[in-house]
This record gives C-alpha cells, structure tokens and sequence, in this order.
C-alpha cells in the first residue's frame, strides 16, 4: 500500500508541473522549488539524523535515509502554490494562508503516522510537523519577498539610467 501512495503521490507531483511551472514568474517559481527542495533536504536530513523520524518505506532507500519524494517534489511544490495564492497578500492574510498548507499537513502526517508505514515518529509529533511546515514557508516568503524587493530596486536603476 505505501508504495502505491508513493506512486501516487510522485505522479501527481510530475502532472503538476506544468501548470506551476510557466509565466511571467517562472523565474521565480524555479527559485522557490529549488530552494525549498535543500531546506526540506537539510532539515529532514537532521531529523532522520538525530532519529526524531524514520522513513521505513521510502524510494531509494539503500541511497537516502530520507523520502526524497517529499523533500524534492512534494514540500517544494507545495510551497509554489503557496507563494502564488499569497504573492500579493498582506502579513495576516499570509499567516491564515499558511494555516491552510500547516494543519492539514499536519493532521495527514499524523493519520499516515498511525495508519501506514510512511513516517515512525520517535521523538516528533503534529505540533513539531505544524511548527516545521510554517517555518519554511515563511523562510521561502520572505526570500520570495527579497526577490521582490530586488525586482523593484532594479526598476527604479533602469528608470534613472534613461
């Protein structure tokens, strides 16, 4: 069962791809993936490390101690969609926002926890997955807040040299 989940879960992450990945803000979209892709990586690397989490089903599991789908698809992909639906928003609208992705991600955690072999948390819980999730998306919003401030700087550069 938990290999087709993960099937499932790698098919789904692939077909989203373009439609996240095209634009005006594709630049940008590939920035964010990427970078979230190596902090999911370095922070579920230290958390499988410390042995908080384990992975007993996982794809290349004799390569990586980690669910590379989830670090490098999943995480990443989630936090496109995020960014997208709160490109524009206020800090209030961008914290309820967030509140979207982090409790049904956490509550799902803790389902699959109980219900398959995906995860075996040994020293975590929802709350630490909660805390985890928002603390990401809010690294990658504000390096996408950053970008965007850069973007303006540069504008204002190009207005003056005519």
């Amino acid at each position: 069962m938990e290999r087709k989940l993960l099937k499932l879960l790698f098919a789904g992450c692939v077909l989203s791809f373009p439609f996240l990945f095209r634009g005006s803000k594709m630049r940008e979209n590939l920035l964010i993936f990427f970078s979230k892709g190596v902090i999911a990586t370095l922070i579920d690397a230290y958390v499988v490390g410390t042995k908080r989490i384990e992975y007993p089903v996982r794809p290349f599991s004799k390569i990586f101690k980690t669910n590379i789908i989830y670090d490098m698809l999943f995480f990443p992909i989630l936090s496109v969609i995020w960014v997208k639906i709160s490109y524009n928003d206020k800090f209030s609208k961008i914290l309820m926002k967030s509140l979207l992705f982090s409790v049904p991600m956490s509550l799902g955690q803790w389902f699959m926890e109980k219900n398959s072999r995906l995860f075996k948390w040994n020293k975590w819980s929802a709350f630490h997955t909660f805390a985890s999730v928002n603390f990401t998306l809010f690294i990658i919003r504000g390096f996408v807040g950053l970008l965007k401030m850069l973007d303006k700087l540069k504008g204002k550069q190009n207005i003056t040299e005519y």
